[in-house]
């Protein structure tokens, strides 16, 4: 069927303003309207606004909390990417060339924390941390362990690792997933030439499995750290609320106490642009560093 050239471009325009206008609703006005309100002093539920400059961003860099909460965000990105890829790559190798005939099941087992909501997951896991009644301090109990045991979420000390467990449990699956995707289409011939020339099979991951995997290994990196620099304070707002003594204070949710509680909107709005600028950065610096030759096969 011939199309003509003005049919063609109202298919286009069919397809892409609808999701340029949800676009430009949900992702370009609050950006620009954070930015906006990041001048002002505004309360968010008053009328009244006062235009005051840079004062905000005066503020952001003399808050003492403000470097506490760049690093504890910094902290979950480097330990989420390690903990998330190292384990993820581990099991989507495992079922992939083991063989192993449960691997439908194991798919399902590490998929399900994905579809479970991150409110869930973090209800769940403050049981789990519960001092008296929680898993991982019986668990150390029953092993003779008592002294261990400690009030996980409620010690400065151990309260943002201990954040570390369950983002690492809920994202595996996800990640997984996406490698299996990745391994399954590397041709067999190639790991069968590998053997046949002597390779053992941790030699034919370094050189077969992992560069050819690459592209998903780099997505998957990229995905972790804008989530977590974007969405981490659901998961603290719900298990610790960035406490004890703000030690698990991430920007996001200081963003929000400042903004939804203290009723500071335009400082909040100001950290908001400061994790837009951040976030950014981040991925643009992980691209240059991530960046290689792409491999064909």
């Amino acid at each position: 069927m011939v199309q003509s050239k003005k049919q063609k471009n109202l298919f286009l325009a069919f397809c892409l303003v609808p999701t340029f206008i949800l676009f430009a609703i949900f992702t370009l006005y609050p950006l620009f309207s954070g930015l906006y309100y990041s001048f002002f002093s505004w309360s968010g539920s008053s009328s009244n606004t006062e235009f005051i400059g840079l004062d905000n961003y005066r503020r952001l860099f003399s808050d003492s909390i403000i470097p506490r909460t760049i690093w504890h965000d910094y902290f979950l990105v480097i330990t989420k990417v390690f903990g998330i890829m190292i384990l993820a790559i581990f099991f989507a190798v495992a079922l992939t060339q083991l063989e192993i005939k449960e691997a439908p099941f194991y798919r399902v087992v590490f998929f399900f924390p994905n579809i479970m909501s991150v409110v869930v997951i973090g209800i769940l896991w403050t049981f789990i941390y519960n001092p008296s009644l929680g898993l991982v301090n019986s668990g150390l109990e029953f092993l003779g362990l008592e002294s261990w045991t400690r009030p996980w979420l409620g010690d400065q000390d151990w309260a943002l690792p201990s954040l570390v467990l369950p983002s690492v449990w809920a994202g595996i699956g996800l990640f997984m997933l996406l490698l299996i995707g990745g391994i399954s289409n590397v041709s067999k011939s190639y790991y069968e030439a590998a053997e046949i020339d002597g390779a053992n099979q941790w030699q034919q991951f370094w050189k077969i499995t992992l560069p050819l995997v690459w592209p998903q290994i780099k997505i998957s990196i990229l995905y972790i750290v804008i989530t977590t620099l974007n969405g981490s304070f659901i998961i603290v707002q719900i298990m610790t609320g960035g406490g004890p003594n703000n030690s698990t204070h991430v920007m996001g949710s200081y963003l929000y106490q400042q903004a939804f509680v203290q009723y500071n909107f335009g400082y909040g709005a100001t950290i908001g642009v400061m994790i837009l600028i951040l976030s950014l950065l981040t991925v643009l610096i992980l691209q240059f560093f991530m960046k290689r030759e792409k491999v064909q096969y």
